[in-house]
């Protein structure tokens, strides 16, 4: 592990190294001074957009090599020291189902004395079926009319009503599991405890930390959904989430320099702290944001734990995408406008160099539109951007580029690589350009926008996410052209002279098909997600209770697994409890699907849950766990995968839904009891679908069935004709399954008939073996 650190940090100092020659030779050696005015802007353009690339990924370089340092243990405290907390639910207009699974989470949450918890749903809608919705989770409600200051007048509003010395706040879809408040709280205890020898004490009145003073720990924001790059580009099982990155490395990093940013949601807040900055700040749309850069210009420290405790939904739909996006970038640039972070307060100059690769990043899309036109602007429009041969640029490019990428993977955990990076910018480019530009200006937008989150919204914005798809369209057009136009007539060295400009325009055309493929979506079939899930499962139905495991569940039901086949009759609902170490449901259950797997045979269930103690139990059992999203990217996954992916997905049909009866192939000869054979069958509870049936006919009519095959264990079915004829095939209704089913020998029947006709057939062939032997001895 050691050695790896080493390893990772000796390439941070060789691609800082590298990358700072680069480009001091493009300043000095590489810019078209004498080819024109434009010449010289587009070359100043890109070497500008190169330079703000590189320094801010130079910053997160330097945290990363510093990170484990600022790491800070949780510590072991008493658990009459945990302090009162308050946990404040924001919501405004959103669906009550959606607040209904926070909420009630929110009550499950451990903690030493739950007297200390106070929940709040705090509604600046004012709406009388959220206050009866908290009144029946047994939490508080403050409600807030005409407010005029969004997410920081409805929490400045919720501070007036509570006293806790700290509080908890979640957005309306952050459902926190039941460890979120053990996880947290221990932190702003740090000050009173010492770790020595390996146990936790409390200090001593003369040893209290007064220099450290927690204002804000955030966990890392987590979704259970995959997010609109994952599901669009049929990457929920190749790529981690988008926001992931963020989250999990680069806010963990800043805890290096004490800029960890406050994203609103799953995070603790020291009272005292917010009551220093005044409150939650007004005059931005990110109050969350300017909130921790406030607390640390007070000298608070700010911490964000890389341990996830707590997951939600993701946009569902590509224009609120955009829009959640679009105000992040406006209000981040409001915030830093608001606070000036660079000249007031206590933040320390990593901390300031910190700030200032956060407003560059928002710059990163600009640099992103320049990256794709400059190649562009060269081979289709003989532009002279950069003057440089292929040797220096196979000697001072290539190396650092090589470095740059390799650090960028380490700096990334494998959460992100250069492409998909690559690809995200140029997904949002079109759209952040201008709000950026406009707010840096100081063209400010006030409007708060609540994020869409519902999925039942997404087929509808299909149309408009295809007119979103022109900017990138366009680009790629123009690269398609200037690839052709550079390429056109070339052979041998000359083809080797231009691999740089074929080798960039190529690089962005891929980010580009990307972009057109996310922009085409995908359609999302299902209400709510499905999580895979082994949880233990009593199934009662018909007086019999079988305990199986389940595969996956969700809100509207669940698979499970059998190793032999059941009969679920689908007009008879049934009985269900699932259950694991924390939490038990109970619910009604109806069997939709049932097919054979390679685990056994899986049956698909839809479920009511019994009660509404039932309901939130039931809702516990999906939701607190970890999500089944990757954390990590699957490394193996190329260019050429990513796009086959794609086009076949897109060109797949839907596949049509499995029966709903358990069936199973026979593929043998099936003697009944009356001699009759047929050369193959597919047997099932209800019915049985069979081949080559002999006899057939009799004087040219065909025969009526009535067969009976008795299994080894003298288990009788009785088969008759159902009048569905299709050549050779023929089904057969079993006709004695009510009597079957009273005498409870459905369990495994299947397996039984299968065995059975196997039986048989070595029986027949070792019958036919010893009759060929006694003729060879007559002959002989």
């Amino acid at each position: 592990m050691k050695s790896k650190v080493v390893r990772q940090n000796v390439v941070f100092v060789l691609a800082m190294i590298l990358t700072t020659i680069y480009l001091f030779w493009r300043l000095f050696f590489t810019l078209p001074l004498h080819d024109g005015v434009w010449n010289v802007v587009a070359g100043v353009l890109l070497l500008v957009a190169e330079t703000v690339t590189i320094a801010t990924t130079f910053d997160l370089f330097l945290q990363r090599i510093r990170m484990k340092r600022f790491h800070l243990e949780l510590p072991e405290i008493a658990a009459g020291d945990y302090p009162d907390v308050d946990v404040l639910i924001a919501t405004h207009n959103e669906e009550i189902d959606l607040l209904y699974k926070t909420v009630s989470a929110c009550t499950f949450m451990d903690y030493p004395d739950k007297h200390k918890v106070h929940i709040f749903v705090c509604d600046d809608g004012n709406r009388p079926e959220v206050a009866e919705m908290a009144a029946g989770l047994g939490v508080g409600y403050i409600g807030l009319e005409n407010n005029t200051e969004a997410k920081s007048g409805n929490y400045n509003n919720a501070l007036k009503h509570t006293g806790s010395a700290l509080f908890a706040t979640f957005d309306t879809d952050m459902i926190p599991r039941h460890d979120f408040l053990m996880k947290t709280v221990p932190y702003f205890l740090l000050p009173e405890y010492v770790k020595e020898g390996g146990v936790w004490r409390r200090r001593e009145p003369d040893e209290m930390d007064g220099d450290t003073a927690i204002g804000l720990v955030q966990t890392p924001q987590s979704f259970y959904n995959p997010d609109l790059f994952q599901f669009n580009l049929y990457a929920e099982h190749i790529v981690p989430n988008e926001q992931d990155f963020f989250s999990r490395q680069v806010n963990v990093m800043r805890n290096t320099s004490n800029s960890v940013a406050y994203t609103g949601s799953n995070a603790v807040l020291s009272r005292k702290a917010m009551e220093d900055i005044g409150g939650f700040p007004l005059n931005t749309i990110t109050e969350d944001f300017e909130t921790s850069l406030r607390m640390q210009q007070l000298g608070y420290t700010t911490y964000a734990s890389d341990e996830v405790v707590s997951s939600g939904l993701s946009t569902t739909t590509i224009p609120a995408m955009i829009k959640q996006r679009t105000r992040w970038a406006r209000g981040i640039i409001q915030s830093m406008q608001n606070a000036h972070p660079f000249r007031r307060g206590k933040l320390s100059v990593t901390g300031k160099i910190s700030y200032l690769g956060t407003f560059l990043y928002w710059w990163s899309f600009a640099n992103r539109l320049i990256f794709i036109l400059a190649p562009i602007l060269f081979a289709l429009f003989d532009f002279r951007i950069v003057v440089a041969g292929i040797e220096p640029l196979l000697l001072i490019w290539l190396p650092a580029y090589a470095f740059y990428a390799g650090a960028m993977r380490y700096l990334s955990g494998d959460m992100r690589n250069q492409r998909w990076s690559q690809v995200i910018d140029t997904i949002l480019m079109p759209y952040l350009i201008v709000p950026v530009l406009l707010e840096t200006l100081h063209i400010h937008q006030r409007t708060f926008h609540v994020t869409e989150k519902s999925r039942e919204n997404t087929s509808s914005k299909r149309g408009s996410s295809l007119l979103l798809a022109v900017p990138n369209a366009a680009l790629l057009l123009l690269t398609v052209a200037a690839l052709v136009r550079f390429m056109w007539g070339k052979y041998g060295w000359e083809v080797f002279y231009g691999s740089i400009i074929i080798f960039w325009l190529a690089y962005n055309m891929v980010s580009l098909i990307y972009a057109l493929f996310f922009m085409l979506g995908r359609p999302a079939y299902r209400r709510s997600e499905r999580f895979p899930a082994d949880e233990a499962v009593s199934i009662s139905v018909g007086g019999e209770q079988y305990d199986l495991r389940t595969v996956d569940v969700s809100e509207e039901g669940m698979a499970v697994v059998s190793d032999i086949s059941r009969y679920f009759n689908e007009s008879v609902g049934l009985s269900m409890t699932i259950h694991n170490d924390r939490y038990r449901a109970k619910l009604h259950g109806k069997m939709i699907y049932a097919r054979r797997t390679d685990q056994g045979w899986r049956y698909s269930f839809t479920v009511e849950p019994f009660s509404e103690d039932d309901r939130r139990q039931f809702m516990q059992i999906i939701y607190d766990r970890g999500h089944p999203l990757p954390l990590q990217m699957d490394m193996w996954d190329t260019v050429y995968d990513d796009l086959l992916r794609n086009v076949k997905r897109r060109l797949e049909k839907p596949k049509r839904p499995f029966g709903a009866f358990s069936e199973m192939p026979v593929p043998r000869h099936v003697v009944f009891d009356d001699g009759s054979v047929c050369t193959k069958a597919t047997v099932g509870y209800r019915t049985w679908t069979v081949a080559g049936l002999e006899p057939q006919a009799a004087d040219g009519v065909r025969l009526a069935r009535n067969l009976v095959f008795t299994t080894d264990s003298g288990v009788s079915i009785q088969l008759s004709s159902s009048g569905q004829i299709d050549g050779d095939k023929e089904v057969l209704l079993v006709s004695n399954l009510k009597e079957l089913a009273e005498k409870g020998n459905m369990s495994g029947l299947l397996e039984e008939v299968a065995a059975t006709v196997a039986h048989r057939a070595e029986r027949s062939a070792a019958v036919g073996s010893t009759r060929d032997e006694r003729t060879e001895e007559v002959f002989a």
